[in-house]
């Protein structure tokens, strides 16, 4: 076992500086050496504040440094598969932020890439390593619900993400609801065989007009025969609104919001208490690090990491097939998408 893994950061934008912070300060087994970004500044700044020791406009120049030993992949979706294509060929290990790809062929490719290069590869579902969602799928194998007959998970933003993202995020369903798609086969421990969705824009004309829904209701059937439903919504006035409910034969579990703090406020009119917590990266800033130790701890003790490449690709379908089911009006099965394999 190495007492240290080497790192490179390519992305310098918010959730690349995120984890450069977190495998700096926080994370001790790890050694950040160097950072890239296309814009050099970017990366210079946060080498600059972290004390990492190289600054790089080109990726390339942290995949051929042979003292790296991992790369954290923070780059914009369409540059994904290729760099983990070239990360491996390095042999370099990989941690990518989702998803891998749209396209399901450039993913496949990518995936064969790494299981030809042995080089391990994690994908960034950083909401598994949630404290709450955590608890709640160590009690469903605990047996503390019995069998799972139901599942209800609430996924709503405060705020819609500006148009210009919306064109090119690949839709809800592969920017938002992919989340979600992972954390119900995370919990429930089977694949999706059928999706049916309903939507609708009711946030912003202009998410509709950009080819979008911004509200949308989805169903789930399990192949062990639970069912499931996702809500969505683009904008929740009163916070991030982050919550799951399994239902079982044996009882409930359910996992609640993140609040800034336990006050409850007692008056005249009402008990009432602040607004949960407002941005994704407040709400999920512990699962961030987990999923970041988690990696690193993959690689040092040669694990096979928690969230494979094949999780990263199983959610793109089910955000192929949930679009075909808006667009169709009907139950879509997930063997329906092309390339499934």
């Amino acid at each position: 076992m190495n007492s240290e893994v080497t790192v490179g950061i390519i992305g310098a934008g918010r959730i690349g500086k995120l984890h450069a912070q977190h495998l700096a300060l926080r994370i001790p087994e790890a050694k950040v050496l160097a950072i890239s970004d296309i814009v050099l500044e970017a990366a210079q700044q946060c080498a600059d504040a972290l004390n990492i020791p190289k600054a790089a406009e080109d990726y390339h120049e942290i995949l051929d440094n042979p003292d790296v030993t991992a790369v954290i992949i923070c780059s914009s979706t369409d540059t994904h598969a290729q760099m983990i294509e070239e990360a491996a060929a390095a042999g370099k290990h990989i941690f990518c932020e989702k998803p891998i790809h749209f396209d399901l062929a450039l993913i496949d490719q990518a995936l064969a890439v790494v299981e030809k290069a042995d080089v391990k590869l994690q994908i960034g579902f950083n909401r598994r390593f949630d404290p709450n969602f955590k608890r709640l799928y160590d009690l469903i194998r605990e047996d503390a619900i019995g069998q799972p007959h139901l599942l209800h998970i609430i996924s709503r933003d405060p705020t819609p993400p500006p148009i210009a993202y919306v064109k090119v995020s690949g839709g809800i369903f592969l920017d938002m609801t992919i989340h979600d798609f992972d954390m119900a086969r995370y919990l429930i421990g089977s694949e999706v065989e059928e999706i049916y969705v309903a939507g609708a824009v009711m946030v912003d004309p202009a998410i509709g007009e950009a080819g979008d829904i911004d509200t949308t209701v989805i169903t789930l059937r399990f192949e062990n025969g639970v069912i499931g439903t996702i809500d969505n919504s683009r904008k929740a006035v009163y916070g991030y609104d982050q919550r799951v409910e399994v239902f079982g034969s044996a009882g409930m579990i359910q996992a609640a919001n993140n609040y800034p703090n336990t006050v409850l406020i007692s008056d005249a009119r009402r008990v009432h208490r602040d607004l949960p917590l407002n941005f994704f990266m407040d709400r999920y800033i512990e699962s961030y690090i987990a999923e970041m130790q988690a990696f690193i701890t993959c690689v040092r003790e040669d694990e096979m990491p928690p969230v494979t490449g094949m999780d990263g690709r199983v959610p793109v379908v089910m955000g192929y097939a949930a679009r075909k089911s808006y667009t169709e009006g009907r139950p879509v099965k997930l063997s329906e998408i092309a390339s499934l394999a």
